[in-house]
């Protein structure tokens, strides 16, 4: 028998050739990992750079100036961008979590099947196709609104929490459920007393996570609240203007410094959207050992 019909010698050489495979993976693996990381770096430092010397007090008590004038600030933007996403938020997360509940504890599996199907077909429709969907439908004969661009952010929200939340909900044990209903609770009461409470960190997470996302957005609003005055708008029924927005007119303007403004109002909004990663990232680490206790 020759060395290379040895069975040894060729599970040697298949086991030195799938190491070999799996240090490469391995490598290409970690650099695209370290490459994701230099980008946000590099991101991070040239945002910070150019909005830095923009950012004072002003910046956030103080509305902005008329064309050729320095100084003022994003005040109405700021307030324009909690209030719509606010609201974004208050339509978007019932919706998601009882979309989340229904997949998880009443939905047959080609139901919930059908409703994931759906729920990640919307998650990746452009905003853009929303934005003029909502414009279509509530802009069109009403005019601009802080409410019009609510109902598009909340729309690229509910994907995003029923999903995450429904993956919480998948992790809840069994038990928990069987306990609840031996002890005569019905299907929906042991969701509303067992369930729900045992995953409420995971459904915040999840808000979160679609705040940053919405708050984040330009597309929507461009249809439904981009003809705004510099003033503080605080009444939902008229346009309110967006950091998002903000910057994306900012950053066009011959005026360096609205240019400046763009820069420093992309820092402003770039810093809230890592803070609120960094905060979901922490509670969804808890949620899942506090399931695991439960388990």
């Amino acid at each position: 028998m020759s060395a290379e019909s040895n069975p040894l010698t060729v599970v040697t050489k298949r086991s030195r050739r799938r190491k070999r495979v799996g240090v490469m993976m391995e490598v290409l693996a970690t650099s695209a990992a370290l490459l994701a990381v230099i980008v946000l770096a590099i991101v991070v430092v040239s945002v910070a750079k150019k909005g830095l010397p923009a950012i004072n007090v002003d910046f956030f008590t103080k509305t902005p100036v008329p064309f050729g004038q320095t100084g003022g600030g994003i005040k109405n933007a700021i307030i324009g961008t909690l209030i719509m996403t606010g609201m974004a938020t208050i339509l978007a997360v019932p919706v998601g979590v009882l979309i989340a509940i229904f997949n998880t504890e009443f939905a047959s599996p080609q139901v919930a099947e059908t409703v994931r199907l759906s729920l990640n077909v919307l998650a990746g429709v452009p905003t853009i196709v929303i934005g003029i969907f909502i414009f279509g439908l509530l802009v069109v004969g009403n005019g601009q609104s802080a409410i019009a661009a609510s109902v598009g952010l909340s729309i690229v929200m509910v994907p995003l929490i029923a999903r995450a939340t429904e993956e919480v909900l998948l992790l809840v044990p069994a038990s928990l459920r069987e306990g609840g209903m031996a002890l005569g609770a019905t299907r929906a009461r042991t969701v509303i007393t067992v369930i729900l409470p045992t995953t409420v960190g995971g459904i915040v997470t999840a808000t979160i996570v679609a705040v940053a996302r919405a708050a984040g957005e330009t597309a929507p609003l461009l249809f439904t609240s981009s003809i705004f005055a510099n003033a503080v708008v605080t009444d939902p029924h008229q346009a309110m203007a967006s950091i998002p927005l903000t910057i994306f007119v900012d950053s066009e303007s011959p005026s360096l410094a609205d240019q400046q403004t763009a820069w420093a109002a992309a820092l402003v909004l770039m810093a809230g959207v890592l803070i609120m990663g960094i905060i979901g990232r922490a509670l969804s680490l808890r949620t899942r050992r506090q399931i695991e206790k439960a388990r």
